[in-house]
């Protein structure tokens, strides 16, 4: 079934069943996972062990064409992702609206600013207007550095994106953000920052 991004172009999917790897040891910092799979794993230890409850939103998808060669069964010829209208995690933590993207980059020295997208940045606005906790979890690849950053940062760094820098210095992001180190159980423990930032007073 082909599936197309908004700009039309088609979505492969790698097929990892061509090789056959030996089977990788997982090591402390989990070196090679995705930050999204990484907090993935760690929401399910939040969830597992009723500390909160915090899900992945799914990318919405568009069908397009549908075959039914069977009236009990369909099948999805043809598809496309929508572009999401707002971040990639929420949840509930301590009876709290928590409201949070995820980033990375390979960048040593800074974050590219546009890696947001506008609708995100609006989306992060209106859930502070409405004392909801909204941050950014933002991983620099190269130094396997994972930062949590408070939306209301991010948000003056993009609406100033035009007259002043078009990233965000990783000297600033270790200023005024925090660092989580990295574990296993759960990878990247979040919540240790959320209650210091969030839940200290």
């Amino acid at each position: 079934m082909p599936i197309h991004y908004p700009n039309g172009r088609r979505f492969h999917e790698t097929n990892t069943k061509k090789r056959s790897p030996a089977p990788k040891k997982i090591s402390y910092s989990n070196r090679g996972m995705t930050l999204e799979e990484d907090l993935n794993e760690t929401n399910r230890y939040y969830l597992e062990h009723g500390l909160a409850v915090i899900h992945k939103k799914p990318t919405p998808v568009q069908i397009v064409s549908v075959d039914y060669p069977k009236r009990s069964a369909a099948v999805i010829k043809e598809a496309y992702f929508k572009q999401a209208s707002t971040t990639d995690f929420n949840g509930v933590y301590q009876g709290k609206y928590i409201d949070f993207e995820a980033k990375e980059t390979k960048n040593k020295t800074s974050f590219p600013l546009s890696n947001f997208h506008d609708h995100q940045v609006v989306h992060m606005q209106k859930v502070i207007e409405q004392n909801g906790i909204s941050f950014v979890i933002l991983r620099f690849t190269q130094t396997e550095e994972i930062y949590l950053l408070d939306s209301r940062f991010l948000i003056s760094y993009y609406q100033n994106m035009d007259t002043t820098r078009k990233s965000i210095r990783k000297s600033d992001i270790e200023k005024n953000g925090h660092l989580i180190k990295m574990g296993f159980h759960p990878r990247v423990d979040y919540l240790k920052i959320v209650d210091s930032v969030y839940f200290s007073n």
